[in-house]
C-alpha cells in the first residue's frame, strides 16, 4: 500500500475515535488532561489534512491508484457524516442542514457511480472543493464552540455557506452528468 492509500485508510480510522470524543462525557472533559473539544478538533483537523495530503501526494509521486479514487470520496463523505451527526448530537448543528448537506453527498455519489458505470468521468470541481472547505471550517469551529461561544457564530456562518455551496455544486454537478452521461 502506498502512502497516499495509507493516508485514506488512516482517516477512515480516525472517525470511530473522533465520534468517541464528542459524544463520550469524560470526566471533567479532560482526556489525558486536554480538553475534549481540543482533542475532537485535533482528531478532525488530522483527518483534514490527511484528505489534502493524500490527493497531493497520490499526483506528486504518481500514485494514483483505483483504491485511492474510490476510497478517498468514501473516506470524505464518511468523515463529514460522522461529524456533522456528532454536531447535531451535541445540539451545535440544526438536523436539517446535516440532512441537506448529506442528502447532497449521496446525491453527487449516485451521479458519479452512474456515470462511471458508463464510461464517463465527472471530474471534482472547484466548487465542490471550496464546500468541502466551508464543512471542515465549520465543523472545527462548531467543535470548539464547546469552549468559545465566539466559535459558535464562525461555525454557524460557515455551515450556511457550505449548505448553500453544496446545494449549488449538487446542481452543476446534475448539468455535468445530464451533458456527459
Amino acid at each position: 500500500m502506498n502512502l497516499p492509500n495509507a493516508l485514506t485508510v488512516g482517516r477512515i480510522f480516525l472517525i470511530p475515535l473522533l465520534v468517541v470524543v464528542l459524544l463520550t462525557k469524560f470526566d471533567g472533559r479532560l482526556i489525558f488532561g486536554v480538553r475534549e473539544e481540543l482533542v475532537g478538533a485535533g482528531i478532525f483537523g488530522i483527518a483534514s489534512l490527511t484528505d489534502f495530503l493524500d490527493g497531493y501526494l497520490a499526483r506528486r509521486r504518481k500514485q494514483v491508484t483505483t483504491f485511492g479514487q474510490l476510497m478517498d470520496p468514501l473516506a470524505d463523505k464518511l468523515l463529514i457524516t460522522a461529524a456533522l451527526l456528532s454536531l447535531v448530537q451535541l445540539d451545535l448543528a440544526p438536523a436539517w442542514v446535516a440532512a441537506v448537506i448529506l442528502g447532497r453527498e449521496f446525491f453527487v455519489t449516485v451521479l458519479r457511480s452512474i456515470a462511471h458505470g458508463r464510461g464517463v468521468v465527472i471530474p471534482s470541481s472547484p466548487l465542490g472543493k471550496f464546500k468541502m472547505l466551508a464543512e471542515v471550517v465549520a465543523i472545527l469551529a462548531l467543535i470548539l464552540a464547546q469552549q468559545n461561544r465566539y466559535f459558535f457564530v464562525i461555525g454557524t456562518v460557515a455551515l450556511w455557506v457550505a449548505m448553500i455551496t453544496a446545494l449549488v455544486s449538487g446542481v452543476d454537478y446534475y448539468r455535468k452528468f445530464a451533458r456527459l452521461a
